[in-house]
């Protein structure tokens, strides 16, 4: 079976509502439960790798992959018991690309990263997504990495790479970053500019950046999704779920029981959220 194929067999059902703190997106492989985090494969086709989807272009809820709930689904950030939210900082609108994560990736907390000289923040590796289409909360995408950008986020490491999706018209067109600069010029300068302000409305500091805030092309990219890749190897993460779900299905088909397919139309949008507008005090 083909690895395009076997995507193909990966869906996700729904648990509560979005925008409530009980709402969980959970992977199933056919009909078993399984991880975003530990099941996806990271690779997909011959130079193209699996993108899971936490944050649709546009929206502003901040959805992730759990490190700590059982079977990795994803749900919403809640802190101090408040669903987490990204202000629209002017010009910007929530997330300005397809927001996710590589699976079976792992940025390691406790081992320095060669090139920043910081620990990693303990969760699979970020991925912005540059293409057109807008992707929902799970959804997997295939995609071709074109380059990477070190966010340095209170002391840690936080690697952003980019990518495009390999059915998006200007997949053919940009293949590393430099096409991205002669293309897109506008879209990497806005990626920076907007995690360096997006916290800003919280109250928290310009965010800072490695390696002076360039962007490093596809080949030293996909260096540090590989060496992401082996701390997850290495991970008890990995060792955990292996021993708790994979060898334990019916615990894993009781987690999930009672959940729900839903077309990501049904999902409400960002209307759903009452937007206060856009925060325009941006410190210089």
């Amino acid at each position: 079976m083909s690895s395009a194929r076997a995507i193909t067999n990966f869906l996700t059902k729904y648990k509560g509502r979005l925008h409530t703190p009980d709402f969980g997106a959970y992977c199933f492989n056919k009909e078993k439960p399984v991880s975003f985090l530990h099941d996806i494969p990271l690779s997909s086709q011959e130079g193209t790798l699996n993108l899971v989807v936490e944050i649709p272009r546009w929206t502003q809820a901040k959805c992730e992959i759990s490190n700590s709930v059982p079977l990795n689904p994803i749900m919403h950030d809640i802190k101090n018991k408040k669903i987490r939210y990204v202000q629209n900082c002017f010009p910007y609108h929530g997330y300005i690309w397809n927001y996710g994560a590589f699976p079976q990736t792992f940025e390691d907390p406790v081992k320095l990263d060669a090139r920043t000289n910081l620990k990693g923040d303990g969760d699979p590796i970020d991925v912005c997504e540059i293409g057109g289409s807008i992707g929902y909360i799970g959804q997997i995408k295939q995609v071709k990495v074109l380059g990477a950008l070190a966010l340095l986020d209170q002391n840690e490491t936080d690697w952003k790479i980019l990518t495009i999706d390999i059915n998006d018209p200007m997949a053919n067109s940009l293949n590393d970053i430099d096409d991205v600069k002669k293309i897109m010029p506008r879209l990497l300068t806005c990626t920076r500019d907007w995690f360096a302000v997006y916290k800003i409305p919280d109250g928290k500091s310009k965010n800072t950046f490695g390696l002076s805030g360039e962007f490093l092309p596809k080949s030293v990219a996909k260096e540090i999704i590989n060496e992401c890749h082996t701390s997850w190897k290495m991970s008890s993460q990995r060792a955990d779920h292996i021993h708790s779900f994979l060898t334990n299905s019916e615990k894993a088909t009781q987690i999930t029981q009672h959940l729900e397919e839903r077309k990501e139309s049904s999902f409400p949008g960002t209307s759903s959220f009452p937007s206060i507008g856009y925060y325009y005090q941006l410190r210089e």
